[in-house]
């Protein structure tokens, strides 16, 4: 008898590291099933879309990419932020054959196998320990709880992603170690809200390497020092406890890079955005951490153009910015979301003002970030080795997350692989990377 065909699948993935890590699962569910997984849509018997649906250009990326595997391959599954609107997915393209919300794994699994049920013999022992993963095989993402709790007036997650939900800490870590252990030299932590993690376990006690840990972000990051990888923290909400984070970063357990998303800088704008409104107080903690931790990186995001946002109110967040010296910036004109409370706020603002705004401040932290990085020059510091091209090496430092930072090139044809940690001298710095030579014993 002919061997049965196995039945493949391929997926395609938008949005947030979150999502990335929600494909990954699925992936890892479908191989464990005995799926085949194809890169593309030729040869698979149907196609699964994890969509994002934060704003209005991610909904029109994420119904673009519906349309095309419809037309490219026919059978479609929708799952992600997106499929949480259900009638919006179903209004555009009413063949699909299924719509699912976000980490809806059981939910997804379930309407592959009403359109293509599972092989008989399922390939568990061909998974690795640590997954099916999307990223470079020496670093990976760390999801240690899912949805949030706040009530930004800009945002909708938490109506597409649910309340705050966290892992344990000992699920957490022993899938840390397991990602160590498999050559993972970078863990990168995420969330939608990594500071208020436990917080709905009432940071209830679990067990790892035979002692108790509360389910709390400080004995998180603590108990991840102790891994042999890089820690980065992503997505910390500035909650009065993250003080406790910056001495686990200067005593070199985590490194000190904290990604803060700070919003704005006037009082009167982030009490309409929801958001914590001391701006003050931000400063003097910023100063109090640099001190603490002379080699903090901050990285942060900024919306400009916000409903009845003044040209005196957004003076102030150019005024906020060129105080608080971020090393990293990123910045989105305000657009509005679908549900979200903004939208009922009086005196939009113009879209050509909000681009103009958004000009302005870029302009402004551009020539902050490009003397902090020319102050780097002569320095020496280790980086991690992402690529290895035909006349460079391309890393990181501990100032650099993958994709949203800057890179370190090391010009030259060098003995080095990816995932090597290496020093390096400065020798040259641009609006956005470093240049480098290694750093000969």
């Amino acid at each position: 008898m002919p061997e049965a065909r196995v039945p493949q699948v391929g997926l395609v993935s938008l949005g947030c590291p979150k999502a990335t890590v929600d494909s990954e699962r699925i992936l890892t569910e479908l191989r464990a099933e005995g799926y085949a997984i194809r890169p593309d849509y030729e040869g698979a018997d149907l196609v699964i879309v994890n969509t994002c649906g934060f704003i209005d250009a991610a909904v029109d990326e994420s119904l673009g990419a519906i349309a095309e595997a419809l037309d490219e391959n026919g059978r479609v599954i929708v799952t992600g932020c997106l499929g949480a609107r259900a009638d919006m997915v179903r209004e555009a393209h009413p063949e699909v054959l299924a719509v699912t919300g976000p980490h809806a794994l059981d939910e997804v699994m379930s309407a592959v196998h009403a359109h293509l049920p599972a092989p008989h013999h399922p390939f568990t022992s061909l998974v690795p320990p640590q997954g099916v993963r999307l990223t470079p095989r020496h670093y990976a993402y760390l999801k240690i709880s899912e949805g949030c709790n706040h009530g930004c007036t800009f945002c909708i997650i938490p109506s597409l992603r649910g309340d705050l939900v966290s892992r344990g800490i000992g699920e957490v870590l022993e899938e840390a170690q397991r990602l160590v252990e498999s050559g993972v030299r970078e863990l990168l932590v995420i969330s939608q809200d990594t500071s208020a993690y436990g917080l709905d376990l009432r940071h209830r006690p679990d067990f790892w390497r035979g002692r108790p840990l509360r389910t709390h972000i400080t004995d998180l990051a603590r108990a991840l020092g102790e891994l042999p990888a890089w820690t980065r923290l992503h997505y910390v909400y500035p909650y009065p406890h993250v003080d406790e984070l910056i001495p686990l970063m200067a005593e070199g357990l985590i490194l000190p890079y904290l990604d803060m998303p700070l919003q704005h800088g006037d009082e009167r704008v982030l009490r309409a955005m929801r958001r914590p409104a001391a701006t003050e107080k931000v400063l003097e903690r910023l100063s109090r951490w640099r001190a603490i931790c002379p080699d903090l990186i901050l990285r942060s995001t900024f919306i400009v153009g916000f409903p009845g946002e003044t040209e005196a109110e957004f003076e102030r967040l150019l005024d906020f910015l060129r105080e608080a010296r971020l090393d990293r910036v990123g910045c989105f004109a305000y657009s509005p979301v679908d549900g979200a409370e903004a939208n009922r706020l009086a005196d939009p603002v113009p879209e050509a003002l909000k681009q103009e705004r958004l000009e302005r401040f870029m302009e402004v932290q551009a020539e902050i970030s490009r003397d902090k990085l020319a102050a780097r020059v002569g320095q020496r510091m280790t980086v991690l080795v992402d690529a290895v091209e035909e006349d460079a090496i391309i890393a990181r430092s501990h100032a650099d997350a993958p994709e949203i930072d800057g890179e370190v090139i090391i010009p030259g044809a060098w003995e080095i692989d990816p995932g090597d940690f290496i020093e390096v001298e400065i020798t040259d710095s641009g609006d956005h990377d470093l240049w480098a030579e290694p750093v000969e014993d």
